[in-house]
C-alpha cells in the first residue's frame, strides 16, 4: 500500500505493510518533521511493523560535515600553537615559567602495587611470592640491612656528626681587633655586636643572627675602646690589657633547667662559696 501527501516540505514516499490508518499517522509526523525543519532534504525512519519512508537526510550529513571540520580546524588550530610556541623557545632561549618541563624520561609513574592483577604486577601485586617485604605488616625500618653492618654505620663520620650535628656549629659571632681597628672607632667608644652590625663589620644571617659576639686577638688595637661581647680570646685580652682597654663578658643564655635542679644547684654555689670562704681565712 502507498500513499502520497502534498504538503509545503518535499514529497514523502511511504511504504507499510501495516494498516491505512497506521500509515496515514506516521505520514503526518514526517510532515511535522519536515515542517519544523524547513532546510531538511533527507530522513529516515523505520517503525516496529517495518514501516519505511525516504526522505532526503542532508540535515545528519551536515551534522557529521560540520563534527568533521571542526576536528580538522581544532588540529590545525593546535598545530599553529605548537609551531608558535616552538618558534617562542627557539628565539628566546631562555627559561620561563611557560616553557618549564621535566628532562623527558626522568619522570616514571609509580608502581601501582597491591591493585590487582589489572595494574600489570601479576598475581602478587607487585610483592613478590616469599619474604619478610611481601608479608601484611610493617617491613624492615630504613637502613636495615637483614642483620650486617648497615652503611651509615660502616662510613667514616666527618666533623660534626660524631658528636652529634651541633658538635660542629659556631657558637659565636667572631671579630678580630684588625676589624675593630678598621671600623674607624674613636677612642673611648663602645665595640658591641650593635655597634659592629651599624658599621657593616658583621652581618650575620640565619642561625648566627642569634650567636654573642666573640673577639679574637689577630691585628692590632690602637685606641682604647670599650668593648662588649660574650667572650674574649686569650690572646685578645692580653693585647686590650697592654692598651688599657675595659672589656665586660656577657652572661650567656642560661640553659633550662627544672625547679629541682635549680634549687640544687643554688645550694652547692652557696655550699662552695662558704666553704672557699673558710679556706681563704
Amino acid at each position: 500500500m502507498s500513499s502520497a501527501m502534498a504538503t509545503s516540505a518535499p514529497c514523502i514516499r511511504i511504504a507499510s505493510t501495516g494498516s491505512p490508518a497506521t500509515c496515514n499517522v506516521k505520514a503526518e509526523m514526517l510532515n511535522i518533521r519536515s515542517v519544523f525543519l524547513p532546510g531538511v532534504s533527507s530522513l529516515s525512519m523505520k517503525g516496529k511493523k517495518g514501516f519505511t519512508s525516504a526522505m532526503p537526510t542532508t540535515l545528519g550529513a551536515r551534522k557529521r560535515k560540520s563534527k568533521v571540520t571542526g576536528v580538522a580546524m581544532a588540529k590545525r588550530g593546535g598545530a599553529v600553537v605548537e609551531e608558535q610556541e616552538k618558534e617562542v623557545k627557539s628565539d628566546d632561549g631562555r627559561f620561563r615559567l611557560n616553557n618549564l618541563s621535566p628532562q623527558p624520561g626522568s619522570r616514571h609513574r609509580n608502581k601501582r602495587k597491591g591493585r590487582g592483577i589489572a595494574a600489570g604486577q601479576g598475581a602478587s601485586c607487585g610483592f613478590g611470592m616469599r619474604g619478610q617485604k611481601s608479608r601484611s605488616g610493617s617491613g624492615v625500618r630504613p637502613g636495615f640491612e637483614g642483620g650486617q653492618m648497615p652503611l651509615y654505620r660502616r662510613l667514616p663520620k666527618l666533623r660534626g656528626i660524631a658528636g652529634g650535628m651541633g658538635a660542629g656549629l659556631p657558637k659565636y659571632v667572631s671579630v678580630n681587633l684588625a676589624d675593630i681597628s678598621a671600623a674607624g672607632f674613636q677612642e673611648g667608644e663602645e665595640v658591641s655586636l650593635e655597634a659592629l652590625k651599624a658599621r657593616r663589620i658583621i652581618n650575620p644571617s640565619g642561625r648566627d643572627r642569634k650567636l654573642p659576639l666573640k673577639v679574637l686577638g689577630d691585628g692590632e688595637l690602637e685606641v682604647k675602646v670599650r668593648i662588649k661581647a660574650g667572650a674574649i680570646s686569650v690572646a685578645a685580652k692580653e693585647k686590650l690589657n697592654s692598651l688599657g682597654c675595659e672589656y665586660e663578658i656577657l652572661p650567656g643564655k642560661k640553659k633550662w633547667v627544672s625547679a629541682a635542679v635549680s634549687k640544687n644547684l643554688a645550694r652547692a654555689e652557696a655550699y662552695f662559696a662558704k666553704k672557699k670562704g673558710t679556706s681563704s681565712l
